[in-house]
């Protein structure tokens, strides 16, 4: 009897082992994105993630400040909203330890208008809403430079550089430079003769970057997202488990399908 016990005993350990590998495998992180095509994306991640056993609860922002703030203070264990400009200012500003770990999608920046139907036909004087954060708003100008329509001095927009409405050296139709929240810009389009939105925002509103803009940022650029987590995270096995579930190719067909070139896989 005895034997059979010392026999067995490894069995059951090695048994038990195995389970406790494997409850150990199955990990659950809480992810921030904004809502939206963010959204719609992870519900996909979800589903590639749960399979390598590894649940994602989905926390959704309206801003885009918030998702930075709850992962640097432990509330998330990552984020993908933003792209690395944006990173970049928030933790000059802000001093958090969060690093990017992987690229998602590029979100193209449009111009869009309710009255106009090309940036020729804004008249003298037309109110522009552009972003008021740092990297988005420099994206803003940017585009409107890139359209002719105001020219920024020399040495910003750039490089890390970023451009705010006092550099602008040249703006032939006097055009009004309002600065709004990027979620507030949508809903001001119709008091705007134009405004720049982000993609996601656009979406939400109903907007489609071919239907609606009058003027695109180029899809190939230092504007692809990133997901994001703690500094200490960065090397645990469960980012990596997210990071191969978000760039597999069944999200990558996802998102070439349902958003149809207005969202663009950047991995």
């Amino acid at each position: 009897m005895r034997r059979f016990i010392f026999k067995t005993l490894p069995i059951l350990l090695l048994a038990v082992g195995i389970s406790m590998a494997h409850a150990q495998d199955k990990i659950k992180i809480k992810v921030g994105v904004s809502v939206g095509n963010a959204e719609q994306t992870f519900e996909v991640v979800k589903k590639v993630a749960a399979r390598d056993g590894l649940e994602i609860q989905l926390i959704t922002f309206s801003d885009y400040l918030q998702p930075n703030e709850a992962l640097a203070a432990g509330d998330l264990d990552a984020n993908a909203f933003q792209h690395k400009p944006f990173l970049d200012s928030q933790i000059k500003a802000r001093g958090y330890k969060i690093v990017p770990v992987a690229l998602t999608i590029t979100a193209p920046l449009g111009i869009y208008s309710k009255k106009y139907k090309n940036v020729d036909q804004l008249p003298v004087g037309a109110s522009i809403g552009i972003q008021n954060d740092p990297s988005n708003g420099n994206r803003a100008l940017l585009l409107l430079q890139k359209s002719g329509l105001i020219k920024l001095r020399a040495g910003v927009g750039e490089n890390g550089v970023n451009a705010t409405p006092l550099d602008v050296i040249a703006n032939p139709k006097k055009l009004k430079l309002v600065e709004l929240d990027a979620a507030q810009l949508p809903r001001s389009l119709d008091d705007l003769a134009a405004a720049s939105v982000n993609n996601d925002y656009a979406v939400k509103a109903g907007l489609s970057l071919r239907r609606d803009a009058i003027v695109v940022e180029e899809a190939k650029g230092p504007y692809a997202n990133l997901i994001v987590t703690r500094a200490e995270d960065k090397d645990k096995p469960w980012v990596k488990k997210l990071i191969k579930a978000y760039q597999s190719e069944e999200v990558r067909k996802f998102i070439e399908t349902e958003f149809k070139g207005s969202l663009i896989p950047a991995f």
